[in-house]
């Protein structure tokens, strides 16, 4: 970096400390609320909605851990817990031999089944029905377009524009 940094205005300032605060305190009651409910964290939870997304239930961990703009190792970690307490089994693709697949097990569907209506709850009580829904929707483009700009910078990334 060359040059005086940018400082952002008071205005600017406020909103960046709202946002990574209501960011940090809303990751930390959904995790809460399914912790509680249903003794899962809000990573398993996604693994398992990524999964139920899928062919088979059935996905490639490199693409798991794009998918959920996480770093493989701790994608691999979460999904050993997953495989241990039998929501998730991992194996070999079935094309090449080379890669590892997660692929939801009965029971991983069931926790998932039961715990999505606590999980969409959660968002409606502590997101959606707190803003109108043009904010909301503000919202969905202004991260799109963050998304957009930084998957592809994400060290771990196989997607490349």
């Amino acid at each position: 970096m060359t040059g005086d940094p940018r400082w952002l205005d008071d205005s600017q300032q406020h909103s960046w400390r709202a946002l990574m605060m209501g960011i940090t305190l809303l990751l930390e009651r959904l995790d809460d609320d399914l912790r509680r409910e249903h003794h899962m964290s809000l990573n398993e939870y996604e693994v398992l909605v990524r999964l139920s997304e899928r062919p088979g239930r059935a996905m490639r961990m490199a693409q798991l851990a794009d998918a959920m703009a996480h770093s493989r190792s701790r994608v691999t970690h979460t999904v050993a817990r997953m495989e241990a307490a039998g929501y998730v089994t991992r194996g070999t693709t079935p094309e090449d031999g080379r890669g590892v697949i997660a692929t939801m097990t009965e029971q991983g569907h069931e926790l998932l089944v039961r715990a999505a209506p606590c999980h969409v709850e959660s968002v409606r009580r502590n997101v959606v029905d707190l803003v109108a829904e043009d904010d909301f929707a503000a919202v969905g483009r202004v991260f799109d377009r963050i998304a957009d700009h930084l998957v592809t910078r994400h060290p771990e990334s196989e997607i490349r524009q």
